[in-house]
């Protein structure tokens, strides 16, 4: 045979295999194979059939409680889960996996899949009814420790991580139906997101890109693999991070920090497994159509707090600042200094204008460990400098507070629309006696108009 007849077998072989597996149409296939149909018919027709050969249907929360933490398992058992594509790699912000919810709206678990498979959702689009053939596959996290549960192929012997199922291990174990769900996002407060919705489609609502990101794209042109834009909460003094791949084709879009409104999306974890972030599908999901929320005044103590008065009353303890903010830096203080201290001290903001809105609210966070009186909050429109006990009148706000174990809490949104078209001051009056001093810290102090 020569080396023509060759090289044009190869070219019709080549463009006949391509032809099988993608061609340059990307819309989402609207029926399946005769292949697919008949391999996930035969499998389904085993479930709950009474044979030998039956199938047990499981929950993603059943499959889940086969995890093991901190190990990558085989799942030997003739099991089967369903779940709905919640993830999208069509704009590249993923690669070789996606996520899984047991719902199309008000999901309660999910799951991550993870293939040697790009371009997902030519097959598995978002919304796609999804079948999982779970015998001889392997369960566990993909990057140990990171609690994000996960379905691949193999136990990477190393790190006992799970790997990607293989090519030729995807068309025996995953398929999808012919239904396509529109998933409706969960919506959430920023202060709301937690682990549990690990792998979900939700909507962030009543946020913002700060204004400082103005002019700057979603991926930093200098970074490598992941770049991380914060999300502020105009309702909270919660913040969050989005965090785009390098790779994504929305890198070099400017965020859109014209306005506040919405961002959908999936919560996952930084490659560390250590912090929650928001992934996006799309960008058409960032939805910036109401006026922003920029605060009247905004304090995250990253410079200290030069602008404040620091006045001690009683004790030598002071008003400090802190490397151990939410995030960064904060204002703490603690009257322990070798054993409990009676002290005095006050926090008071420098004047906060009002003078051109007819209301307002006031958020913070607070964070606290050990025992001692409670931190009062005051706020006051004469306060006119020193000691605040001799200057101005201070009316006492009920706000939410730390409990406990440093854990960073929300104070909620305090009413001040009394300072209204005038001065606000706000101020932060801690005490301690020789019997308990607790240790408090501040951050995220913002005022916003009403």
């Amino acid at each position: 045979m020569n080396k023509t007849i060759k090289l044009l077998l190869v070219l019709m072989v080549s463009v006949a295999i391509t032809s099988c597996v993608q061609d340059d149409d990307y819309t989402v296939p609207n029926s399946l194979g005769n292949e697919e149909n008949e391999t996930l018919n035969e499998l389904l027709s085993r479930v709950d059939n009474g044979l030998d050969d039956e199938i047990q249907m499981k929950s993603i929360t059943e499959v889940r409680a086969l995890a093991v933490q901190y190990e990558a398992i085989t799942i030997e058992s003739e099991i089967m889960v369903k779940g709905y594509v919640s993830s999208s790699d069509e704009t590249g912000n993923f690669y070789k996996e996606f996520f899984i919810q047991d719902a199309p709206s008000n999901p309660t678990t999910t799951l991550k899949v993870v293939l040697n498979q790009a371009d997902t959702y030519n097959q598995f689009n978002q919304g796609r009814e999804v079948y999982i053939y779970l015998k001889d596959l392997v369960i566990g996290e993909t990057n140990t420790g990171d609690d994000v549960i996960t379905i691949g192929g193999k136990i990477d012997d190393f790190d006992n991580d799970v790997l990607e199922m293989t090519a030729n291990q995807i068309p025996n174990h995953l398929f999808r139906s012919t239904v396509t769900e529109t998933l409706t996002p969960l919506e959430l407060n920023l202060s709301e997101i937690t682990e549990s919705h690990l792998g979900m489609y939700v909507k962030l609502i009543d946020v913002q890109f700060p204004i400082g990101l103005a002019g700057l794209p979603y991926v930093d042109p200098t970074d490598d693999y992941d770049s991380s834009r914060p999300i502020e909460s105009c309702g909270e003094s919660s913040t969050f991070v989005m965090e785009s791949s390098t790779f994504a084709n929305f890198k070099d879009i400017t965020l859109p920090t014209n306005g506040k409104g919405s961002i959908a999306g999936i919560i996952n974890k930084t490659y560390d497994g250590y912090d929650l972030v928001l992934q996006l599908n799309t960008t058409d999901d960032v939805v910036m159509d109401e006026v922003r929320c920029d605060p009247l005044f905004v304090e995250a103590f990253e410079t200290d707090f030069l602008t404040w008065t620091n006045y001690s009353v009683t004790g030598a303890q002071v008003w400090s600042p802190n490397t151990y903010g939410n995030p960064g830096k904060c204002a703490a203080m603690s009257g322990y200094a070798g054993s409990n201290q009676n002290n005095e001290d006050w926090l008071i903001t420098p004047a906060i204008d009002l003078s051109s809105v007819s209301g307002a609210v006031l958020t913070f966070q607070t964070a606290m460990n050990y025992t001692g009186p409670v931190l009062e909050v005051y706020m006051s429109t004469d306060y006119a400098g020193g000691n605040p006990n001799n200057s101005g009148s201070w009316t006492p706000l009920s706000a939410t507070l730390s409990s406990g174990s440093w854990n960073w809490t929300d104070s909620g949104e305090i009413d001040v629309s009394a300072a209204a078209g005038g001065n606000l001051f706000i101020a932060f009056k801690y005490t301690s006696t020789t019997s308990g001093s607790a240790t408090y810290e501040v951050d995220n102090v913002k005022v916003i108009a009403q």
